[in-house]
């Protein structure tokens, strides 16, 4: 709560300019009157909190990212660019922020302050300084390394041309690397504030990505091994750390996303606290309600393997259960149990809704669930918290992971993957504990038949052991931070959101001729619900088609407008 409060107090922070008078204001700070205690710099700092926003209210970090292969929404969900727009939110708060990180390392040295906070703030700044470069090089690729607070006299950066990617890359790394270096032991044993191990969190995850993409975007495997190693140290540091480790069985997977308090929870390097009447959202109140859930699609359902370790058979048609109403229990009794802890046991879709919980004292008057594809998103409900307040938007209290050891798991695996020969061995541990951890047999070197290469979308082969290691990603994370997408980004296979030639992750569950309302839906030849049906216009299918120039998202308009140099993005 304390972080909480902070932040909004830092937020409220504002630095007024002099250039008219002499003297500093009385009623407002400045830069010279406000960084004169490591309280202010406290206060200063907590403002980068904001950046993780968890969950939310039909946003956030989970669920509500629709563009991936997982989740299907009726009429399908678009690019999220069909143009260049004027401006960009990303662009525009990522240097907001950048700015904000820049003027407390240009400041923090007028403060009297010990050695060691001193080189924990530095190190914090820097640190939010990398992640915001990165998140912009992720969506834009070239982009403008910032290191100092603009002024109207910085022509080069102002007017000038953006900076090479990899320029900016390796000076993120530089960043990350020196607040691992420098953060030392202030909050070392906190789960809620930034620390040295989030900075190893971060570091893991951007490092990841910037290895991959030199690999196979790039082509560069020099650069690929530097990035890729930079990861898995990162990610061993966390590992080898006893303070964490994974919550077990299915039940404690499904923990680290539906929880009233996360604060005694092994798994966690950071997470956000929500607190009823204070603090709420609606992440979970969005899947318990009668607003139609996205649901997983055909696809992503068998992507889970079998109970036995085995690749998915194929079967997953579900049947009527004793009480009439169509059922998928038996099928995700032969699954994965993470499956069983993503989606509900029963099918709802259009005409056929029902009440999640309902056999629960206090449950029965939830709202009626319905899905896109059939299968309702479960992971992030609970039937502990009151009726009213599971549907209620605002008023869901479960805390949100940030940072926590699964996903530092999979980075180490991917990394080692990739890195192959010793680090194999690494990389297939840490898969294995991923999987033992659910109860799920060990790694199995074997051939997937789905693991081709796609020449008409750059898709490649991979080894049977990254394959593997991408699956467990892909369902460990179901629903997680956009990673799916990210993730394809990436690997250079966004080309698998092209409908038509994937055609499954615009498929639902196998629904019966017999079985309550099918007619209501658009179904395929052998009964799966079809989302690319356009019922009112069935000559002109709903469709999404894959074109190069999404790997990067167009640079505003407005900003070309200011500065011809910037540029726009390939195909843009």
């Amino acid at each position: 709560m304390k972080k909480i409060i902070l932040s909004l107090m830092a937020g409220m922070v504002l630095f007024t300019s002099c250039d008219l008078l002499n003297n500093d204001p009385y009623d407002s700070f400045t830069k010279d009157n406000y960084f004169t205690s490591e309280t202010n710099v406290e206060m200063y700092a907590n403002y980068f909190y904001a950046e993780w926003t968890g969950y939310a209210n039909n946003s956030g970090d989970f669920y509500f990212q629709f563009l991936n292969d997982n989740q299907a929404n009726t009429g399908i969900q678009p690019w999220d660019f069909k143009q260049p727009t004027p401006s960009n939110g990303t662009w525009d708060a990522c240097y907001q922020e950048i700015r904000r990180a820049n003027i407390l390392l240009e400041n923090i040295g007028k403060v009297d302050m010990p050695a060691a906070s001193m080189d924990y703030y530095v190190s914090l700044a820097r640190l939010y300084r990398g992640w915001q470069h990165f998140c912009l090089v992720r969506k834009f690729g070239d982009c403008y390394w910032v290191d100092k607070e603009l002024t109207t006299e910085d022509a080069t950066i102002l007017y000038g041309k953006r900076h090479p990617r990899n320029e900016v890359m390796d000076k993120v790394l530089d960043d990350l690397n020196y607040a691992v270096e420098h953060m030392g032991d202030k909050n070392a044993d906190s789960r809620t504030a930034y620390n040295v191990h989030v900075a190893n969190a971060i570091k893991s995850q951007v490092c990841l990505f910037e290895g991959t993409y030199a690999k196979y975007h790039q082509k560069d495997n020099d650069r690929a091994k530097t990035y890729l190693e930079a990861s898995r140290v990162a990610s061993k540091a966390i590992i080898d750390n006893k303070m964490f480790a994974l919550t077990p069985g299915a039940k404690g997977y499904r923990a680290n996303y539906n929880s009233l308090d996360l604060a005694g929870n092994t798994e966690m390097i950071m997470y956000k606290t929500y607190i009823k009447n204070i603090v709420g959202h609606g992440t979970i109140a969005y899947n318990a309600s009668s607003t139609t859930t996205k649901g997983i699609n055909k696809d992503a359902f068998n992507a889970y393997l079998m109970k036995t370790g085995a690749l998915p058979t194929g079967e997953d048609k579900g049947e009527l259960g004793v009480d009439g109403k169509p059922s998928i229990e038996k099928l995700l009794e032969l699954r994965d149990p993470r499956l069983a802890e993503h989606i509900d046991g029963y099918l709802t879709y259009q005409g056929n809704d029902r009440i999640r919980y309902e056999d629960i004292p206090g449950q029965e008057n939830g709202m009626l669930n319905t899905s896109t594809t059939g299968y309702g998103c479960l992971k992030f409900d609970n039937p502990n918290i009151p009726c009213d307040d599971r549907k209620t938007i605002g008023q869901n209290e479960t805390d949100a992971p940030i940072f926590w050891l699964a996903e530092i798991l999979l980075n180490h695996a991917e990394a080692c993957a990739e890195l192959g020969g010793e680090h194999e061995g690494s990389a297939i541990n840490s898969l294995n504990e991923l999987r033992s951890r659910v109860g799920m047999p060990p790694y199995e070197n074997r051939h997937d038949p789905l693991n081709v290469a796609n020449p008409d979308y750059g898709i490649v082969a991979v080894s049977n052991l990254i394959w593997e290691v991408r699956r467990e990603r892909r369902i460990e994370l179901m629903f997680d931070k956009n990673d799916r997408y990210w993730s394809l980004i990436r690997w250079h296979e966004l080309g698998r959101l092209d409908t038509k030639a994937y055609p499954n992750q615009t498929k639902g569950a196998w629904i019966d001729d017999s079985w309550p309302h099918h007619a209501e839906l658009g179904r395929d030849a052998e009964g799966y619900i079809d989302l690319t049906i356009n019922r009112d216009k069935p000559e002109s299918p709903y469709s999404r088609e894959y074109n190069v120039k999404h790997y990067l998202a167009p640079i505003p308009t407005g900003q070309i407008a200011l500065n011809p140099e910037i540029g726009q993005n390939p195909g843009w």
